[in-house]
């Protein structure tokens, strides 16, 4: 789950230069929200594959401090069908350049999935029942 290069130098361009005589700013965390919409009649499916396959991997980069924390919510009634969402997984990453760096997940499946095959074939199933997938990048904004 990252970040598009693009957005993170979109993102880092606007915050503008540091100056030289600054002293270097503590990385903020990042927030992303990631929302999942799932074909009709699979939402059980899909959440448990979900949480069987790649929760444990997002665990695994919180406990090596890549992540910060890790929420998950779900509509509790129905909306219209064009912005139905069924699942969004909020990651508070520890900070922008993490979103973006060289990090490779995949050894984090191996470790955790010895059976590869099997974990493959349960998520190519996840993401052949996902309709939908966006990530939305989120700033805090100061209401005062």
């Amino acid at each position: 789950m990252r970040v598009p290069t693009l957005l993170l130098a979109a993102f880092l361009l606007a915050a503008g230069p540091a100056s030289a005589a600054e002293p270097a700013a503590k990385p903020k965390p990042f927030v992303v929200e990631y929302y999942y919409k799932v074909a009709w009649g699979h939402q059980d499916e899909f959440w448990r594959l979900f949480k069987k396959n790649h929760l444990p991997i997002l665990k695994k980069e919180r406990e090596l401090g890549r992540i910060v924390s890790i929420a998950a919510a779900k509509p509790m009634d129905h909306g219209t069908e064009d912005g139905r969402w069924d699942y969004r997984v909020t990651i508070t990453w520890k900070d922008i350049q993490t979103t973006d760096d060289d990090f490779d997940s995949s050894t984090l499946a191996k470790q955790l999935y010895p059976d590869q095959a099997t974990f493959k074939k349960e998520e190519q199933r996840r993401f052949e029942i996902l309709l939908g997938h966006w990530d939305v990048p989120t700033q805090n904004l100061a209401l005062d």
